[in-house]
C-alpha cells in the first residue's frame, strides 16, 4: 500500500512539472521593455523588471557589476530603442565611445555606468576609478563641514 501511494505521489509531481513547463512554452521570449527597476549596484540606472539578477560582486572589489538574465536578448542586435529611451528618461546621457552596439557607456553627474548586452543576459558595471572618486568626493565634503 505504501509503495502504491509513493508511486501515485510521483505521478502527480511529474504531471505538475509537465504542466508548469508546458505553460511557459507559449510565453513570449522577447523582453517587453515596458517596466523597469533600479539596478542593484546603481539604483538610478534602469533595468527591465523581467530581468533576474544572477550574479553580483560583493565586498571591496575593484569591479562593481551586476549580471541580469534576460531571455530573448541578443548580443548581435543593438540595444532596443525603448530601453535607450528609458535610460535617458532616468537622466543618463550616452557617452561617445567606440561603440560596437552591444556595449555602451552612460554618464549622470559624476556617475559612470557601462552597459553590455550578451545573448540572454546584460551586465551593469560601475568602473572602480569612478566609484572611488565619488566616495572620495563625499568624504572630502564631510571633512569640510
Amino acid at each position: 500500500m505504501l509503495r502504491k501511494n509513493s508511486l501515485r505521489v510521483a505521478e502527480i509531481i511529474c504531471a505538475g512539472t509537465i504542466l508548469l513547463i508546458g505553460s511557459g512554452c507559449g510565453a513570449s521570449t522577447e523582453p517587453s521593455w515596458k517596466s523597469f527597476d533600479g539596478a542593484a549596484n546603481v539604483k538610478s540606472f534602469p533595468v527591465p523588471k523581467e530581468a533576474n539578477k544572477t550574479e553580483q560582486t560583493t565586498g571591496n572589489s575593484d569591479l562593481d557589476y551586476v549580471r541580469y538574465a534576460l531571455p530573448g536578448l541578443k548580443e548581435d542586435d543593438s540595444i532596443p530603442e525603448a530601453y535607450l529611451d528609458e535610460i535617458v528618461s532616468w537622466g543618463w546621457k550616452q557617452k561617445e565611445t567606440e561603440d560596437n552596439g552591444s556595449s555602451l557607456v552612460f554618464e549622470k553627474g559624476k556617475n559612470i555606468v557601462h552597459l553590455s548586452v550578451h545573448d540572454d543576459f546584460l551586465i551593469i558595471t560601475v568602473p572602480a576609478q569612478f566609484k572611488k572618486q565619488v566616495i572620495q568626493g563625499l568624504e572630502s565634503n564631510k571633512a569640510n563641514e
